[in-house]
């Protein structure tokens, strides 16, 4: 693989590097959307999953405006934490309806998956 030579091959990392960015911006906020949608389904409402899951999005945001390198991973480790404790939420809920308990599995993946890759991008600021 050659090394980019032109700026135009330069110009496109950067786009492929900028839209990746932003798929993870735009799938934490689905992931909120869904726990959001998820937890309408309950018996009770858990205001804990809603507020953790859309923690994750809105500080991975924060971390894209940081100020500094220390404020980038302050932030990534906040998405990391609203991440955890999101999952932890999920998986203490009880479900009685099978498709709920799928979706319920889903988000908690989703979740897990979050927690990896804030965990890399942390391992990649060092």
């Amino acid at each position: 693989m050659q090394a980019p030579n032109s700026k135009s091959q330069t110009i496109s990392n950067v786009q492929i590097a900028n839209s990746k960015h932003y798929d993870l911006e735009e799938r934490t906020f689905e992931f909120a959307k869904r726990v959001i949608e998820f937890t309408k389904k309950l018996p009770k409402t858990m205001a804990n999953i809603e507020i953790a899951s859309g923690s994750v999005g809105a500080n991975y945001i924060e971390a894209n405006e940081a100020l500094s390198k220390k404020d980038f991973a302050l932030r990534i480790k906040i998405c990391r934490k609203e991440s955890k404790e999101s999952r932890y939420w999920l998986k203490l809920v009880e479900i009685k309806d099978n498709n709920d308990e799928t979706e319920r599995e889903l988000l908690i993946k989703e979740a897990s998956e979050f927690i990896k890759i804030f965990s890399k991008i942390l391992e990649k600021t060092k």
